[in-house]
């Protein structure tokens, strides 16, 4: 796909959004209604082991979403000159070591 149909697919909302969580980094994926990849970002983080387990703290979880969604929709930008302002879906998994 070119880039001139991912910006029509953004423009379009024809978009997933899939954001995972794992054990030393969030990844944000982009895809078209093709299942293409068409932007990503990420976030590196760690895990604590607190009171016996390994866990994750809310504001470390609601920073590194924040920082993963901002660098993917920079790579929107960078790689299309637009501004992501809505997905047509969007889907979160998470695969740690950890409780959140």
């Amino acid at each position: 796909m070119g880039a001139a149909e991912a910006k029509a697919a953004i423009l379009a909302n024809k978009t997933a959004l899939g954001i995972e969580f794992g054990s030393t980094r969030i990844k944000a994926v982009l895809v078209d209604d093709k299942n293409q990849p068409i932007a990503s970002g990420g976030h590196e983080w760690e895990n604590r082991y607190e009171n016996g387990v390994w866990t994750y703290s809310l504001d470390d979880i609601w920073t590194g979403i924040q920082d993963c969604y901002q660098d993917m929709a920079k790579d929107v930008k960078a790689k299309y000159d637009i501004e992501l302002e809505s997905v047509g879906a969007f889907g979160v998994s998470a695969m740690m070591h950890g409780y959140m």
